[in-house]
């Protein structure tokens, strides 16, 4: 079983994870994500401990669902490539054949590289819906608008492989008008990086081309003049901007865009706002809808959880504790059950008392 720790060379994954910061491909020690690197991690006796759990009178369960969530993206990379290295056999295929509703859901996401996660759930979100507002633009902006440039290139980068296609021409073919404007903008992550000078000018004409771009009917002209700044400058730039413009107009950013843009553009606009604001607090408040919002989206809160188990997940915690008088733990664990439930609290790790 020597070749089980082996990767297997050329394949896009690896290329792929190689191009990232270490910091973007694992967690490390001192994060606020609740999942980090096993110190101990070995391919073998991992592969073997799946093996066991699969091959037994019966499908362990418990074993399987602790150690995957025990785990980095990173690592449970390598035990898939040592998986199929020692077996021929595919773990995710395997594990999807053990498993079905939420918890295959579950695995699926924790078995795949994270931008290719991300990329198989841009593609269902682009499919067009029974909805009238088409796309699922909420899926849609809490990726495009939540993951870093280097990770957001690796998402295309799987999307063109995985679908024969560019993301951004399925969006360019696809949705139009202003939501497709603004998609656009998010994929080309152009966003400017803060200089640590903060420019006054500047955040008084951007503060201004909001007002002038708000008042009255708004045009083509003035859509891209919100969807511009909005998507361009950085995040500690639009703060300021978000407070001149407060203070011209005595309205907060958020009831500007409420009242000037409908359906996913609004939906993908205030979701910007809301990160720029406080990334945690928005994926708290996304991580409660997805079960007590009108329509329930297991698949929306296993994402999060894993998205950003391995980032942020200690501060989403906290303001889920913040906002609503409980523990994101005790949250999942009265909403879901069985082994399902073993995996989301794995990822969540521990109660906030």
């Amino acid at each position: 079983m020597s070749s089980a720790g082996t990767p297997e060379k050329g394949s896009l994954a690896n290329k792929i994870l190689r191009q990232l910061p270490l910091a973007e491909k694992t967690a490390v020690w001192g994060t606020l994500g609740t999942i980090r690197p096993l110190l101990s991690f070995e391919v073998e006796r991992d592969v073997q401990t799946l093996l066991d759990a699969l091959t037994g009178e019966a499908v362990d369960y418990r074993t399987i669902t602790h150690l995957i969530t025990n785990r980095t993206n990173e690592q449970r990379r390598q035990i898939a490539e040592g998986f199929q290295n020692f077996t021929q056999q595919d773990l995710l295929k395997t594990l999807q054949a053990a498993v079905s509703g939420n918890l295959e859901t579950a695995v699926v996401g924790l078995l795949k590289p994270a931008a290719q996660y991300d990329a198989h759930e841009i593609k269902l979100a682009m499919k067009v819906t029974h909805s009238p507002q088409g796309p699922d633009g909420a899926t849609l902006a809490e990726i495009l608008c939540t993951r870093p440039a280097q990770q957001l290139r690796g998402i295309l980068d799987f999307y063109k492989h995985d679908f024969k296609t560019d993301l951004e021409a399925d969006v360019a073919s696809g949705p139009s008008g202003c939501f497709k404007d603004l998609l656009l903008a998010l994929i080309k992550t152009s966003r400017e990086k803060y200089s640590g000078v903060i420019d006054y000018v500047l955040i008084e004409q951007d503060a201004k081309a909001l007002v002038s771009a708000g008042s009255g009917y708004v045009s083509r002209t003035d859509e891209r003049k919100w969807i511009r700044i909005l998507t361009q400058r950085s995040p500690e730039h639009l703060s300021r901007v978000f407070s001149a413009y407060h203070k011209m107009t005595g309205l907060q950013i958020e009831e500007s865009v409420a009242k000037l843009f409908q359906r996913n553009v609004q939906v993908v606009l205030l979701t910007l706002v809301s990160v720029l604001r406080n990334t945690p607090l928005y994926f708290a408040t996304r991580l409660r809808q997805a079960i007590k919002g009108p329509v329930a989206s297991h698949r929306t809160l296993v994402r999060i959880l894993i998205s950003r188990s391995e980032t942020d997940l200690l501060s989403i915690r906290a303001e889920f504790r913040k906002q609503y008088g409980m523990s994101l733990y005790s949250f999942i664990r009265a909403e879901t059950q069985g082994y399902y439930r073993s995996v989301l609290l794995g990822l969540c790790r521990a109660e906030d008392l």
